[in-house]
């Protein structure tokens, strides 16, 4: 729909793993060489890892393009197989015919081992790619094991390369599996792009779309674009196309930095994006720090509410009434009885006696402090 629009022979941000498109990074070209490598020095197997969406399928559909007419290549993208479809699969990919439909697994490992000696006296090599391997199960990992003993005297008749997420490398580490992790002669962990590549790839693909030189995307869109995909190649891809389509419809030259946020809103759904500052209760301690401030609060407010409302349950009189006592005789007499409605009314007057000087001194103190209350 854009294409035509900004002067594009294809759409240069599609998620078909192209290796037409496929801009080769630093880290791209390493993992590429590392594949070539194995392949080539006569290893048996070769790990590449990598987050989803880092390029793995497009290095190894690369990887396809570049080896030579003599590489016969078994490519494999559903693992979850049995170890007699797994089998199967081999065969069909390697093109070799089964005369009957009830074989066993050793029925396919020997047209298999047949067919890998015929292909390496014509000096032809054998390459089984697996997708998705963090998927494979422990027979099947042991089968492919078993397949690396199809060797001659010098050479391993299968190489086999096993591409999948981190998950991957965490499953050969395991004791049940160290006999397949020994087997690995090359391995290599796929990484997201920098900040500089992301310029780089984006510019790229525009140019291999027909866009020529042409800037599409202003630098605080590239920066922007950068910060949410994390630098997978494969959310790059998302929010571009989304964002060029915005641009298209809004009729504007180049995308900007708000068309990329609203593009995000729509690729990432409900306006959430893959990149989210932690709430201020998203840690269990601070949910636990906050109930515990909010419980102390409530206690300060209840006993404070109690205090000002009810002064008789800390030692105060009731505030109708005010007692004294004669430090004289010991003698606890009621004296008055004081409306204490407004702090600043009078206190009624009592009758001088100078044996009660002091007494009324204490009545007034009292009552100064009853006020205040």
């Amino acid at each position: 729909m854009y294409t035509r629009y900004f002067g594009l022979t294809e759409k240069p941000f599609s998620i078909a793993p192209d290796p037409h498109f496929l801009y080769l990074s630093e880290l791209h070209r390493e993992a590429l060489a590392h594949l070539l490598y194995g392949i080539e020095s006569g290893g048996c197997l070769v790990l590449l890892t990598g987050e989803v969406g880092t390029g793995k399928t497009t290095v190894s559909r690369c990887l396809v393009d570049q080896l030579p007419k003599t590489t016969d290549i078994a490519l494999i993208l559903n693992p979850k197989l049995t170890v007699i479809e797994l089998l199967s699969t081999i065969c069909d990919e390697l093109q070799i015919e089964s005369i009957t439909s009830q074989a066993s697994v050793k029925y396919y490992i020997d047209i298999l081992n047949h067919h890998l000696l015929e292909a390496h006296a014509q000096g032809r090599n054998t390459v089984l790619i697996i997708d998705e391997a963090q998927d494979l199960d422990l027979d099947i990992l042991e089968q492919l094991r078993l397949l690396t003993n199809l060797e001659t005297n010098t050479e391993k008749l299968l190489k086999i390369i096993l591409m999948g997420q981190p998950e991957l490398r965490d499953l050969l580490v395991r004791p049940e599996f160290s006999q397949v992790n020994q087997r690995v002669t090359s391995r290599y962990h796929l990484l997201p792009l920098q900040e500089e590549d992301v310029f780089a790839y984006i510019d790229h693909r525009i140019k291999i779309a027909g866009g020529g030189r042409t800037r599409l995307f202003s630098d605080k869109a590239v920066k922007r674009i950068s910060q949410l995909s994390k630098g997978v190649p494969r959310l790059i891809n998302l929010l571009c196309d989304r964002a060029l389509l915005g641009a298209y419809v809004e009729e504007k030259d180049r995308v900007d930095r708000d068309i990329v946020d609203k593009a995000a809103r729509e690729v990432f759904g409900s306006g959430k994006k893959p990149e989210k500052r932690p709430g201020l209760f998203s840690s269990p301690i601070r949910l636990q720090s906050a109930l515990l401030i909010s419980l102390i609060l409530i206690l300060i407010l209840t006993g404070t509410a109690l205090i000002y409302f009810s002064p008789q349950l800390v030692g105060f009189p009731p505030k109708g009434q005010i007692t004294t006592y004669n430090t004289q005789d010991k003698k606890v007499s009621e004296i008055t009885t004081i409306q204490a409605k407004k702090p600043e009314e009078p206190v009624q007057k009592i009758k001088k006696d100078p044996q009660n000087h002091k007494t009324i001194q204490t009545i007034n103190k009292r009552h100064e402090n009853v006020g205040k209350q």
